[in-house]
């Protein structure tokens, strides 16, 4: 069946609702519910629990879970060991103000370059005390975080996002050389990551909502504001009572992490797995806490995951119901009934942007975009190299500005900062950043062609 415009219902009850509500979990829950009526009609009830089974069996979800749960009691065992106040304590040497905890934030995001999970969670986590400390309001540290996270993974060839990207423009007779190739052309990636340098050094003024956040610090409010509506899904606190212990009870699970995720051809898993034994064995050896109490800790900061995975879960499926009805493949056939070769490099990024920030799309949409534009790319006579920055462009840009991605549910774990309060906070940055990228691509469009 051909759904057409219909298949942009869910899409627009979802964005509508969460704008005017402010309820992320209802919303989703309900536009996935719609999903399914459309999809299945008469017998949408058996239909639904279907898609729930296929979201949790869906290989990129159990992945998504795994990484959450993993983080979730990797962090919680970091914040019992003190070692979160420790690194804060080792780090405010260098990051003593607002200014040069961001730059060292900003540091981080690159350092954290494997996979965009790790990065997120592991810079959120690891900074917002000392953040908190020097008086950054969490939306800029919620900005700087999310500002990293995808765009550092697609510009380096060595991460998970590349090394998927590169397995899909291998059908199309393209390889590693040519993804390298394409780096130069991430006109995104690389704007969003310098205009992040600029606004936390202060050469680009902080506007909107985190300049709101800045003078209410500065008139003695807190630094992260509770939320009535829309809070965050996760928000793991620091214990005051725990005590600081050597940075290094942080560094050395980070980097075994980092290893074993490099080590195992880019896989987060195996890097999770391999921190929290080495968290077991540095920690109980230390007498910070029993196998008892490091077992209870795990678990707790696994809890504290569980409504963002169950929320995420219904992401899932609401994406499943846009799969069967075509939505993504409907808007992009829209979109490219005509153009021009010099167009199509600005065309590309423009078209994958929207559709990853309207279906929360982003390694799928890699899947079908790549053998709809790389041909068309030969065909007119355009480097494929170029198409192929424009989309892993476009889909960094739905992973930091789409308001249900996983990459923005997670900053908001480690920040605290609900998803809209986060779209709020970027917004001048990311769409100021689009722009430029959409003119870039204008111009290397009529320079090439």
């Amino acid at each position: 069946m051909d759904y057409g415009i219909i298949s942009c219902i869910p899409i627009a009850v979802l964005i509508i609702g969460v704008l005017i509500t402010k309820k992320m979990a209802e919303m989703i829950i309900l536009a996935s519910l719609i999903g399914a009526i459309l999809v299945h009609k008469g017998d949408f009830f058996s239909g639904y629990i279907g898609m729930m089974y296929g979201a949790l069996s869906n290989p990129s979800y159990q992945f998504l879970l795994i990484i959450l749960l993993g983080f979730g009691g990797m962090t919680k065992l970091f914040e019992k060991s003190g070692s979160l106040l420790g690194i804060g304590n080792a780090l405010s040497k260098y990051a003593n103000s607002p200014k040069k905890s961001m730059v060292v934030t900003w540091i981080m995001g690159i350092i954290m370059f494997v996979d965009d999970y790790l990065n997120v969670l592991a810079t959120s986590f690891s900074m917002r005390t000392l953040t908190d400390r020097n008086g950054v309001p969490r939306e800029h540290l919620a900005y700087g975080v999310n500002s990293m996270g995808a765009c550092v993974c697609v510009l380096i060839p060595f991460t998970s996002w590349a090394a998927f990207a590169i397995g899909t423009i291998s059908e199309q007779g393209l390889g590693f050389s040519d993804y390298v190739r394409s780096i130069p052309y991430m006109f995104f990636p690389w704007i969003a990551i310098i205009v992040c340098l600029l606004v936390a050094i202060g050469v680009i003024p902080k506007v909107g909502l985190i300049k709101k956040a800045y003078e209410r610090v500065a008139a003695g409010g807190p630094v992260h504001l509770e939320e009535k509506a829309g809070a965050s899904l996760v928000n793991i606190e620091v214990d005051e009572n725990t005590k600081p212990s050597t940075p290094l009870n942080f560094i050395v699970p980070i980097v075994v992490l980092i290893g074993a995720v490099l080590i195992f051809e880019n896989d987060v898993i195996h890097g999770v797995i391999a921190a929290l034994v080495v968290q077991a064995v540095m920690y109980i050896a230390q007498r910070i806490v029993t196998l008892e109490e490091f077992m209870g800790t795990l678990f707790e900061g696994i809890s504290s995951m569980a409504p963002l995975a169950v929320v995420i879960s219904f992401a899932y499926v609401l994406g499943s119901a846009n799969d069967a009805m075509g939505f993504a493949p409907y808007l992009i056939g829209v979109m490219t009934k005509a153009i021009t070769p010099q167009l199509l490099p600005a065309f590309a990024f423009i078209v994958v942007a929207l559709v990853s920030f309207a279906a929360a799309s982003f390694w799928v949409l890699i899947i079908i975009t790549v053998p709809i534009f790389i041909p068309l790319s030969v065909s007119m006579g355009v480097d494929p190299a170029i198409i192929v920055a424009g989309i892993m462009s476009g889909v960094a840009f739905g992973s930091k500005f789409c308001f249900y991605s996983d990459a923005v549910f997670m900053t908001s774990a480690g920040t605290g900062v609900s998803n809209m309060t986060q779209i709020k906070a970027v917004a001048p940055y990311v769409l100021g950043s689009a722009v430029l990228a959409i003119l870039f691509y204008l111009v290397i469009g009529f320079v090439s062609v």
